[in-house]
Formats: structure tokens, sequence, C-alpha cells
């Protein structure tokens, strides 16, 4: 089982999430594990899953929170889907080594 919902790419790193949209607050939620034993970064956002509104809020709540810009971050696939990837676009090392000290103070 990959132990984090990050993977490294040449041009920066892959998150997989699953967002909860129209919930009460937007945090992040925590991990969960998945039956293809892949662990997704859980999050909820206040905003309705219409016209991109939900992918907004998630990319707006994690640039907030790793300190990275939003334009950095790119929704990979699945647009329409509560189980999404996301692109982050930068040093690859820089940000798995951020992304896993924040995952850290996370536990």
């Amino acid at each position: 089982m990959r132990q984090t919902p990050f993977a490294a790419t040449p041009d920066g790193v892959r998150v997989t999430v699953r967002v909860t949209p129209s919930a009460a607050t937007n945090r992040v939620q925590g991990l969960m594990s998945t039956d293809s034993d892949t662990t997704i970064l859980k999050i909820a956002v206040t905003a309705a899953p219409e016209n991109g509104k939900a992918n907004a809020a998630v990319i707006k709540l994690l640039a907030k929170l790793w300190r990275i810009p939003e334009s950095a971050i790119a929704v990979h696939r699945g647009e329409t889907d509560r189980r999404k990837v996301l692109h982050l676009r930068g040093d690859t090392a820089t940000l798995m080594s951020d992304l896993i000290s924040w995952l850290e103070t996370q536990k």
C-alpha cells in the first residue's frame, strides 16, 4: 500500500484526493485507504459541486495549507468525480519533502 497520497512526477507531485462538497467547513479530514490499497487525502469543502466551484475550493484550501500558489495546482483527473488526482507543479524534491513534513504534522 502506498502510505501517502503523494506521487512524484518529473515536473511536480500528483495528489490523490476524495472531495466531499457542500460540507459544513473547509478542511482536510485525514487519510483513507481504498480497495486498491491506495492512500487518499480526504477533503471537505463548503462549495457546491457545480460549475467547478468545489474544485476551486479544494485548490484554494490546499494552496493555503501547503503555502503554494493556487496557479501551481490543477485537476489532472476526475474533474467531475469526488475522487480526483491533482497535479502540483514545481520542484519535485522540494514539494515531496514539504508535503511529507506537512502530513507528519497532521497525525
